[in-house]
Order: structure tokens, then C-alpha cells, then sequence
């Protein structure tokens, strides 16, 4: 006979969650390292977010509960209205807290096959079932989507550009993805990559939040920012859906230092044109060189490209993986994502890019 558990026992869907394993920070060798693992931007944080950091006092105070100063930052600079704007401790809080207040037991969520790993953990975290909806040619599929909506689908996650792929979907697409929900439905636009795309048919997501009640876009500080470690993200969405999360998101979820240095940041563009420029210099050119090389890698709109390797051996991904870690690179293994035989490169500095592909180079020539 079966003992029974004498200890406390999660609620069913808890120990389906597999953690969220970030990407790696050390290197086998010895040296300069050059981390490329994490889409950290190589140009660090803006001079005005820095100074706001440190200009910080008075830590004895709570902080503002409701982040009005980078509220209004971001309003200011976007052209939004305030009080549809939500910020917390990252965008992963903020897709965490829309999943936890439309999702529960019985209900499905949907998300693309290679989606943000966090969307299937917020899913399962709230009690509700992942539908994984295939892709074609790495980038989510309209049609796959809306081909597995059924009753239950309360929310649908897409990742516009997505990473780890880097491809995005032109905004019409998008469009037509609402189109086909249900009013219901919840669409969550996560746009973490959004000042990076140089694109003209594509839109992070702003409009169709302003035109729609079923709609909720997120952005991030911790990318082109530079502001990872403070762990900064928000939302905008119709005044009902902020009102909901408001109601079960943390009194003080924000620290004062990210609110500060977030306000600050946000209103420094010079230095977010400075990111974007550097960008689309080095995206293109290491994209370029890798595939004369020989390798193929899934063109990108975003601040790191996915490098697929040979199918040989001593040539695949993880051999590769290891050979750049014994010499001071860090990539990103990606198997998580259902990608066995490949790995993410950031966009690092240019001696950082010259660098891999040197490396890379020399590991298809000598294995």
C-alpha cells in the first residue's frame, strides 16, 4: 500500500515546469572572455541611466508603488497615455501577471514552436495548458495558429521578433492574427527586440493596442537599454486589462533605482540610435561572414543570429559550443528550443564578432 505524502504537494502542472536556464557566463580557458550568450547589448547603459543610478539616495523609503516617473517617461516618449502602462520586474513579470489573471485550470494558451521558453512556464504556473503551434521556416505561423483555437484558447503569446530565430512577422500578418481570435482572447504582442528591427512593414504592436480591448504589447529595458541588471519591463494594453494586472501585481515591484534609471534611459534616444547603428553594422556583417564559411544562419532582424553547424561529426553545434569555450566565447545553446544543432550568437563588440568568426573558422577547418 502506497504511503501518503506527508509534506506539502505543488498543485498539478507545477512540476511539468522546466526552469528557466539562462544562458552560460564562464569559459572553459583562460583570458579575455567574451560573453555572447544573453543578448546583452556591448555598448552598456546610457551615461543618463547611469547617473540616475548613482544619484540614488534615501534607500531607506519605499519606492513609488506605481513607477509614475517612468510611466510617464515612456509616455512621453512613445506618445502614450500613461495610464495604460504597466512596468515590473522585467517584461517577464509582466507576461507572468497576464497569464495568472486570464489563465486558469481548463483553459489553453498558444504560443509558436519556438517561442520564448518563459510563455510555457507563466501557462503551466497559472494552471492552464501550452498548445505549441508549429512554424514555417523558423517564424510563427498565422494560419498553424489559428488552426488550433478552440473554446479554451484564452490567450495567445507571440514574440514579434521572436527569439531565439530572430525572424519577425510584417505587421498585416499580425493584423490578421487578431482579426481571427476571438474577442475573448487575449493576444500578447512581446516586442522585446522592437528597437532593433529596421523594417518597414513591421510594427511592435502600439497601434493595434490603441484600436483593440484584446491586446496587450510588452517591452523591455534589459536589450538595447543595457539596463538587464536592474530588471526593468512594461506593458500597454486597454485601461481594463492594466487595471486587472495592477490588482495582482506586488505594491512595490519595481525598485526606486530601476524606476530612476529606467526614466532616464528611456528618455535618452541618442543613445538608443547609437545601439541601432551599431547593429546594423555588425548583424549583416557577421550573418555574411559565417555563411561564407559555410554555415547557414536564419536571417535576423534582431541583436543576435541563430548559427546552424553541419550535421558531422566533430562539426555539430556542441562540438563547436565547446571548442569557443576553451578559447573566451560564450555562445547560446538553444536544444531547450528545440534547435539540437545550433547555437545564438549575440551581437557583441567588434572585436567580440571578429573574434567567433576567426574562431569558427578555424573549428571548420580542423575538425
Amino acid at each position: 500500500m502506497d504511503q501518503p505524502v506527508l509534506r506539502p504537494v505543488p498543485r498539478p502542472g507545477v512540476m511539468e515546469i522546466a526552469p528557466y536556464v539562462p544562458g552560460k557566463s564562464k569559459a572553459l580557458g583562460h583570458g579575455k572572455l567574451h560573453k555572447l550568450s544573453s543578448n546583452e547589448t556591448p555598448l552598456g547603459a546610457s551615461p543618463a541611466a547611469l547617473e540616475a543610478y548613482r544619484s540614488l539616495d534615501k534607500l531607506e523609503l519605499y519606492p513609488d508603488g506605481g513607477a509614475m516617473e517612468l510611466r510617464q517617461a515612456i509616455a512621453e516618449v512613445h506618445g502614450l497615455n500613461p495610464d495604460r502602462l504597466i512596468c515590473g520586474c522585467g517584461s517577464d513579470e509582466i507576461l507572468s501577471l497576464a497569464a495568472y489573471a486570464y489563465l486558469g485550470d481548463g483553459d489553453e494558451a498558444i504560443y509558436s514552436q519556438h517561442g520564448f521558453l518563459v510563455y510555457k512556464i507563466a501557462i503551466l504556473a497559472a494552471g492552464a495548458t501550452p498548445v505549441v503551434a508549429p512554424e514555417t521556416n523558423n517564424k510563427a505561423d498565422v494560419d498553424a495558429i489559428l488552426a488550433r483555437v478552440t473554446d479554451k484558447t484564452k490567450m495567445v503569446f507571440l514574440a514579434n521578433p521572436n527569439n531565439p530565430t530572430g525572424t519577425y512577422l510584417p505587421f498585416d500578418e499580425v493584423r490578421r492574427l487578431h482579426a481571427g481570435l476571438p474577442k475573448t482572447t487575449l493576444l500578447v504582442l512581446d516586442a522585446a527586440y522592437a528597437e532593433y528591427v529596421q523594417r518597414n512593414d513591421y510594427e511592435a504592436g502600439l497601434e493595434l493596442v490603441s484600436t483593440a480591448e484584446n491586446v496587450i504589447m510588452t517591452r523591455t529595458f534589459s536589450k538595447i537599454y543595457g539596463l538587464a541588471a536592474l530588471r526593468i519591463g512594461w506593458g500597454y494594453a486597454s485601461e481594463h486589462i492594466i487595471d486587472a494586472l495592477n490588482r495582482i501585481r506586488g505594491p512595490f515591484n519595481m525598485n526606486s533605482a530601476a524606476i530612476a534609471a529606467g526614466a532616464a534611459g528611456v528618455r535618452d534616444q541618442a543613445f538608443v540610435r547609437s545601439a541601432i547603428e551599431h547593429n546594423s553594422t555588425w548583424l549583416p556583417w557577421v550573418s555574411d561572414e559565417l555563411t561564407k564559411i559555410g554555415l547557414e544562419v536564419t536571417p535576423s532582424v534582431c541583436n543576435f543570429i541563430l548559427i546552424h553547424f553541419p550535421q558531422e561529426t566533430g562539426k555539430r553545434a556542441a562540438d563547436a559550443d565547446r571548442y569557443l569555450l576553451e578559447r573566451g566565447c560564450i555562445l547560446r545553446q538553444v536544444s531547450a528550443y528545440g534547435f539540437d544543432n545550433a547555437l545564438r550568437m549575440s551581437i557583441g563588440s567588434e572585436e567580440a564578432n571578429r573574434q567567433v568568426v576567426a574562431l569558427l573558422t578555424e573549428f571548420l577547418k580542423t575538425n
